[in-house]
């Protein structure tokens, strides 16, 4: 009995352990996921809020797992991507509106992202931003173009890890814990404007439209068989637990350092200065690393979920297996969009700010759409056979479609005003 029970634990150890190894797309989007913009606005929702849209973060959770889920288990169950599938059983003007806005929005944000880096490299050395923005892009650049697919993956799995510096950040700020834990698990809402906002944001900026086409693109990339669905699904979780843990950190390091300090928050560099002298020199050193780290993991995702995209909509050879002679639309729209992310930052009276917002409301714009077509093709047995979405995927994707439909209408209102 013993020893059955002893073979039993070595199985199941084994059997985790296998499945740990085989962590990649999901983790790496769900890392991503945090990338700079995204912490400026997770620390601004602590800032300006407190704790009180943590409960929010709790409830973003499943709905990112079954979106998540379900356009990986469209990638491969069919082979195919998104766009191609749009174009082929829904409409192709339907698919170039529906990339044309995420090439839009994911650049806006690239730029942001480059110039977030740039700023913390500026506050550490004292040289101008401009100095920074070329170098990173020509990296960033040569990292994807000339290096291998399996070792891209590696690092950034590896940079995905070290982003747990937020948790120590977190940890260090010294929340008050019967506090945090109220207002995560008690739902409340304020109606004031200011609230509002940093939840639309907030929302906006967890279930992002570039985290679709990048998972998609990337289980199909690797060619994953029908019975590796159970796989997909625990490496999806992970990541999309480990991204909303992240930002969940964020939100109470800034509450804790800033709430209730009228701090005026406009870029990356004040937001990293303001935190300095309440988080102190330590603090302060995990935030800007975590930064640094997040863009170089983020941007790669940006552009490349980009160029994903744009290839399978006009029939492209696609892949970052492929050499840059056998994909040259694939490779050339990748670097097109750092480097456009680039001008975005040079142009002048253009803020990290205003990219960030206009990108949110293109964001907002394109999300109900996507959520729409996924659970489209996921339920049409002609595509997907008998491996069509799951009870799980169905209920928290369409709740997901009416709050993302619902802060878009919000979205599109207040902007308007």
């Amino acid at each position: 009995m013993t020893l059955n029970l002893k073979a039993k634990i070595r199985a199941d150890i084994e059997k985790n352990r296998e499945r740990v190894k085989k962590l990649g797309p999901g983790l790496i989007t769900g890392g991503a996921g945090d990338d700079p913009a995204g912490i400026v606005t997770y620390t601004v929702v602590g800032a300006t809020t407190g704790f009180s849209q943590l409960w929010l973060l709790l409830l973003s959770t499943p709905m990112m797992i079954a979106i998540q889920n379900t356009v990986a288990r469209i990638a491969i169950v069919t082979g195919k991507s998104l766009p191609e599938i749009t174009t082929a059983y829904y409409s192709r003007k339907l698919t170039i509106l529906m990339i044309l806005v995420l090439a839009v929005a994911n650049i806006l944000t690239i730029g942001a992202d480059l110039n977030a880096i740039a700023a913390i490299l500026h506050i550490v050395s004292g040289y101008p931003t401009i100095y920074f923005l070329i170098p990173i892009t020509a990296f960033i650049g040569y990292l994807i173009t000339f290096g291998k697919y399996r070792t891209i993956k590696g690092v950034l799995i590896s940079l995905t890890a070290i982003l747990g510096v937020y948790i120590v950040s977190a940890v260090m700020a010294k929340p008050h814990l019967l506090d945090v834990l109220k207002n995560t698990f008690i739902p409340h809402i304020q109606m004031h404007s200011a609230w509002i906002m940093a939840a639309l944001g907030m929302l906006g900026t967890t279930i992002s439209p570039y985290m679709l086409f990048w998972q998609a693109a990337e289980e199909k990339e690797e060619k994953k068989s029908v019975v590796q669905a159970d796989e997909v699904g625990f490496d999806t979780i992970v990541g999309m637990v480990w991204s909303n843990l992240l930002a969940y950190c964020m939100i109470v390091t800034g509450a804790v350092m800033l709430y209730g300090t009228g701090t005026d928050i406009p870029d990356m560099q004040s937001l990293a200065l303001s935190l300095k002298p309440a988080a102190g020199e330590y603090a302060f050193a995990l935030f800007s690393f975590g930064v640094v780290v997040s863009g170089f993991l983020a941007i790669p995702v940006l552009a490349g979920s980009t160029a994903y995209a744009v290839a399978d909509t006009f029939g492209w050879r696609e892949g970052m297996d492929y050499k840059i002679s056998d994909a040259k639309g694939f490779y050339i729209v990748f670097v097109g969009a750092l480097v456009v992310g680039d001008l975005v930052d040079m142009l002048p009276g253009v803020s990290v700010v205003d990219a960030l917002y206009y990108s949110q409301i293109l964001d907002g714009m394109l999300i109900p759409l996507l959520i729409g077509i996924a659970l489209l093709i996921t339920n049409n047995r002609a595509i997907m056979g008998e491996y069509t979405g799951t009870r799980f995927q169905n209920i928290f994707s369409i709740f997901a479609l009416l709050v993302t439909s619902a802060l878009t209408l919000v979205m599109v209102w207040q902007w308007m005003q």
